[in-house]
């Protein structure tokens, strides 16, 4: 369900994108008013303002809807750990496991013993 949810948002999105794409400005009126040819359009001289500007809030509307329903199964399911929290516990079992392997072999470790130095070795003059 939310594979298909985010699937229509984009679809959604991108309709917008072009829909606004499509539009002509506020500027483009000043033109058409001194013959600009605004007659030849696609959508005739009235332009395409109540069809386009009308599938535009409507798409955007739906759009909102899907964005609070994302919003919504987002916050709904599973509550995942993050990689912090995760690091955190990692790191507070790993110094008890640590301690504990450096005590076992603490008792295989061989001890030096301290031999005194020889003031002098044989065949080595001062």
């Amino acid at each position: 369900m939310q594979t298909i949810l985010v699937v229509v948002h984009l679809l959604l999105a991108v309709a917008i994108i072009g829909l606004v794409l499509i539009q002509h400005g506020k500027g483009a009126d000043a033109g058409a008013a001194f013959g600009s040819g605004a007659s030849a359009t696609v959508f005739g001289a009235q332009g395409s303002g109540s069809f386009l500007s009308r599938l535009t809030g409507g798409f955007a509307a739906l759009f909102f809807m899907t964005s609070i329903a994302l919003a919504y199964f987002a916050t709904q399911g599973s509550v995942q750990v993050g990689l912090m929290e995760r690091a955190a516990e990692r790191h507070s079992a790993v110094p008890a496991a640590v301690d504990e392997v450096v005590e076992s072999k603490m008792s295989e470790v061989p001890t030096i013993i301290e031999v005194p130095a020889k003031e002098a070795s044989p065949g080595v003059e001062k």
